[in-house]
This record gives structure tokens, sequence and C-alpha cells, in this order.
């Protein structure tokens, strides 16, 4: 008894180990605190100019090493994270010019866009790591439909079609957040004002930028479950990971 308790005990704390993060603190790190720290904390009575930024981008630069420590593999958006974090405060110390914040803020969105649409001349598109993967689809199903209907080639144009509306969301990312930074950010560096701006952009980053990306991800998602159906003829249950029905 007492080794089968030890088991489910190992099982449970691997299952927390794998469990992806949850939006709340997705958000109070990467968001919430970096903007309060930024808007309220910048006054040379409080943290003042500099140490303001460097504790504000601590939060999400310590958040994205923890998935990595935790996950014990590359996290994607975590890698993406941590470098766009560490550019803004590269940006920010050393009181560069606020248009390269505008560039790095439209440069990231942008290169994953041209990304997307160069990896479908790979054996493995980035489509496959955004919408089609082993951790939310039954992959291994999916494949034998498509051999059992003879739907390769449709479902490769599915793909096609996928990729293009992904790097389109990319793209508008990157105007938006060009925009969003060119107009929110107008100060000189090192000055208070200069850390509230950063502050309000990263405030308004969530909903002028990423849930309009959230949506138009969602979209292409449901795109492609529908095309996965048509070709398959698999119900939703079916295609859906059996492990991500469970959570």
């Amino acid at each position: 008894m007492s080794r089968l308790n030890g088991a489910k005990l190992d099982q449970h704390e691997d299952e927390v180990k794998e469990s992806p993060p949850s939006l709340l603190w997705n958000l109070v790190f990467n968001l919430v605190l970096p903007t309060l720290i930024l808007t309220k904390l910048s006054g040379d009575q409080f943290l003042g100019i500099k140490p303001a930024i460097l504790v504000a981008l601590a939060f999400p630069f310590v958040y994205g090493l923890r998935e990595f420590i935790n996950l014990r593999k590359v996290n994607f958006f975590s890698a993406l994270g941590i470098a766009s974090v560490s550019l803004t405060g590269g940006i920010s110390l050393m009181e560069l010019d606020p248009v390269y914040i505008a560039i790095k803020e439209a440069a990231i969105p942008g290169l994953l866009g041209i990304a997307t649409l160069l990896s479908l001349k790979t054996s493995q598109p980035l489509i496959h790591t955004f919408l089609l993967n082993e951790s939310l689809m039954n992959t291994t199903g999916i494949s034998k439909a498509l051999k059992d209907n003879n739907a390769q080639a449709a479902f490769d144009k599915l793909l096609v079609n996928a990729s293009w509306a992904l790097s389109g969301s990319f793209f508008l990312s990157s105007a938006l957040n060009y925009t969003l930074a060119v107009v929110l950010i107008t100060a000189d560096p090192g000055t208070e004002l200069f850390n509230q701006q950063l502050g309000r952009m990263t405030a308004l980053s969530f909903p002028v930028i990423a849930l309009p990306g959230t949506l138009f991800l969602m979209a292409n998602l449901i795109y492609v479950f529908r095309g996965i159906t048509r070709l398959t003829g698999m119900p939703f249950e079916d295609i859906l990971n059996a492990e991500t029905e469970k959570k």
C-alpha cells in the first residue's frame, strides 16, 4: 500500500510540474506587478527610475526562468518572453532613443510571422508548434485517419492556409505593438515620465494586442479543427489529446 501511495504521490508531483501556468499568475507577474512598479514607484521617494525598471522587469524574467526550471525543457514562449524583457530592460537602462522600444516591440511578432511562412518549406512547419502539437491533439489518430481517407494532400493545404492566417495575426500584432509604443512612449529614457509611459504600454498591451491576437488564434484553431473533422471523419472528442480532455 505504501508503494502505491508513493507512486501516486510521484505521479501527482509530475502532473503539478507539467501543468501549464494559470492565466491569473501570468497576468500578475507579466502585467500587473510591472505596471504598478513602473507607474507608481519610479519616483525618487520610492525606488527611483533605474531601480524601478530593474525590479519591474525582474518579475516577468524570473517567472519565465521558473518555467524553464519547472518544465525541465525549453519553453518557446517563455524563452521569447525572457528575450523581450531583456531587450526592453537593456534599451531602457542604456537610455537609448524610445524608437528602439517601438522597433523591438514590432520586431518580435514580425519575425515570428516571417518564420511561420518560411517554415512551410521545411519538414516541421511552425503551425505544428502553435496549433497542431501532441499536447493538444491526438496526432497519431489524426495521421492514421488521414491515411485511411487518402486526405493527406488536402490536410497539407489546410495547414498552409492556417499558417498564412497565423502569420497574419503576428503581422497584425507587430503593427499594433509599434503603434502603441510610438503613441505612448514620448518621454526621454532616464526620466520618471518614461517609466510611467512604459508601465502604461505594458498595461495596454493585453487589451490592445494580446486579446485580439488570442481571438485570432482561437478562430484559426477552430478552422483547423473543422478541417480535420471534415477530412478524417473524427468527432471533436477524438481529435483532442486524451490528457487534454481530462484537464
